[in-house]
């Protein structure tokens, strides 16, 4: 999982470097594997149907002067706070903890498959 997030915040990072006001996002999708059937109601294998997202947006800037710089230091330690208030709220509320879908597999680093996708300019890069 390590792994998983350190190439992707690397790609993100490949993708927004060069030019200033660039914006990007890193999206995370959690899944479970149901049976996929046919028409005829025919086992077909499993998909990935997910069940939850969670979408983290962000923009690069260049501030010009060290006042520029502290104002969008302070803005975005608040916008990180409240997105992470928002996220812990969310999963530890009685409706958070309701969409996560039964455990049938605990094998492996989560049971539910993990897809990170990077985007910059509205352009997937590096896979998901």
């Amino acid at each position: 999982m390590e792994q998983l997030i350190a190439e992707r915040v690397d790609t993100f990072w490949k993708g927004i470097e060069g030019g200033a006001n660039k914006r990007g996002q890193i999206i995370v999708t959690f899944s479970e594997k149901r049976p996929k059937k046919s028409w005829f109601q025919v086992y077909m294998g499993e998909e990935d149907v997910p069940w939850e997202q969670w979408i983290v947006n962000a923009e690069m800037r260049q501030p010009k002067s060290e006042r520029d710089r502290q104002a969008f230091n302070t803005a975005l330690a608040s916008t990180l706070s409240k997105s992470l208030h928002t996220m812990l709220t969310h999963t530890s509320s009685e409706r958070g903890r309701t969409a996560v879908p039964l455990i049938t597999n605990a094998s492996g680093i989560s049971p539910f498959p993990v897809k990170m996708t990077v985007k910059v300019g509205g352009v997937e890069l590096g896979g998901g």
